[in-house]
């Protein structure tokens, strides 16, 4: 997206349903809050852990706030710590 790529926000496949859900625990486990994955082919190529992208796209595409809720959980597992 950074050199012009054109983002389509759409569903998610099953294939795509399944990795988020075997690595989602994972992740939340190591204390990951926010992370990108990229997916080709129905196959996890990569996990983004400091600088996931296309915010701002999906937040245009669907009208949320992805960044305030981040801070809001952010807080919230300071919160219980």
């Amino acid at each position: 997206m950074s050199v012009g790529a054109r983002t389509e926000v759409r569903p998610l496949t099953v294939a795509e349903q399944r990795i988020c859900d075997e690595v989602g625990p994972v992740l939340h486990e190591r204390g990951l809050l926010f992370v990108g994955i990229d997916v080709i082919g129905g196959h996890l190529t990569e996990i983004n852990v400091t600088s996931p992208t296309g915010i701002r796209e999906l937040d245009r595409a669907r009208g949320i706030n992805i960044a305030s809720e981040l801070l809001e959980a952010i807080a919230a597992q300071i919160h219980h710590s």
